[in-house]
């Protein structure tokens, strides 16, 4: 049995349904991503969790118990805010123990578990301190540590690392998994940065206008996507639109070159158009790359992007971009140039939606 599962969950706010029989169950000790981009419900659907907004219809359960008709300080959940919502006026100390307070527990419990806290985030030394002294991140650990002093059943983490610049959201986040980990405590991550949600996963739900389009592992999600919005949304993809030219064999034309795919094409004729994924860092133009499939194209640009240079090129109707590693002795290929990209076809995906 799950420790938490959301049945049937819809969410209305007048005549706009903002969540639509969303359902998932969520193990005792795993971590969840919501990933979705703005206005697609996954924030909607956390806020319902912690009960800060009510379910126009489905239920919610915590280890067997229907939270409905309880108020947020009575379900046992943690949450910490996008936007950190420190007291200004109390100490880092106090913050952390503000809910211990508010729950009657004894002055030596709060003391003791509060610099457990601090100890677990690493900022004992900043225990007096207030949070207009402390940077973003420090102010997002104190969050944390607040949200989790009571014990919850559930985590609940709202875009917490979006205020923060890149560097401190890399090392947060592992911080983050690293203590839900240490912890063992069921959380649940809503984010719209796929690299945060791919880093530090057990499961993503990818949130599309109120539903989830696909849940699963990250290597999953990323290398089998379900439908066109996932493939688009998470990570970098082309997406190629070929021709069936021969159904029972798997054989289709990307521009006048022929391709077998692996994956059966399905119910589908000769003329038909189905659409193709592949990963930019699925092929490779260098002498003697292998794999069991080659598309000869024109190269229409090419971008240094750091650790790797992103090429296009063009095949049929179908601009096809791949990535090559950067060293120092790199020579991208010029636009213009004829270059053969060579890929493996169960790289190849097709998109059914």
């Amino acid at each position: 049995m799950s420790f938490l599962s959301l049945s049937h969950i819809q969410k209305s706010f007048g005549q706009v349904q903002v969540v639509r029989d969303f359902n998932m169950e969520i193990e005792k000790g795993e971590f969840v991503s919501f990933l979705g981009p703005s206005g697609c419900g996954k924030t909607t659907v956390l806020r319902m969790i912690a009960g800060f907004e009510t379910p126009s219809g489905g239920t919610i359960t915590v280890a067997g118990k229907n939270q409905s008709g309880l108020k947020p300080n009575q379900r046992n959940i943690g949450m910490v805010f996008q936007a950190y919502a420190l007291f200004p006026n109390m100490s880092v100390f106090d913050n952390v123990a503000f809910g211990l307070k508010v729950a009657g527990r004894s002055k030596d419990e709060i003391d003791s578990r509060v610099k457990e806290m601090l100890s677990l985030i690493k900022l004992e030394h900043l225990a007096e301190r207030f949070p207009y002294q402390l940077s973003g991140g420090q102010q997002q650990r104190v969050a944390l540590a607040r949200a989790l002093a009571p014990k919850p059943q559930v985590l609940l983490l709202d875009e917490p690392l979006s205020a923060l610049d890149a560097k401190i959201r890399v090392s947060l986040r592992e911080e983050i998994r690293m203590i839900q980990q240490q912890l063992g405590i069921t959380t649940v991550f809503v984010t719209h940065d796929q690299e945060e949600a791919l880093s530090i996963s057990d499961r993503i739900v990818v949130m599309n206008a109120g539903s989830a389009d696909q849940i699963g592992a990250p290597a999953e999600i990323y290398n089998r996507p379900a439908t066109r919005f996932v493939a688009s949304f998470v990570g970098t993809l082309n997406l190629i639109e070929a021709k069936v030219t021969d159904p029972v064999a798997n054989r289709i034309s990307i521009g006048d070159q022929g391709v077998t795919l692996r994956e059966p094409l399905g119910p589908v004729k000769a003329g038909d158009t189905v659409s193709l994924a592949l990963r930019p860092e699925a092929g490779s133009i260098a002498e003697g790359a292998k794999g069991d499939t080659a598309l000869a194209g024109e190269v229409v640009s090419s971008n240094f992007l750091g650790s790797v240079v992103r090429t296009r090129m063009r095949v049929g109707a179908s601009v096809i971009s791949f990535d090559m590693f950067n060293n120092p002795g790199l020579v991208p290929p010029a636009v213009g140039e004829t270059v053969t990209l060579r890929f493996t076809a169960s790289d190849l995906l097709i998109i059914r939606d």
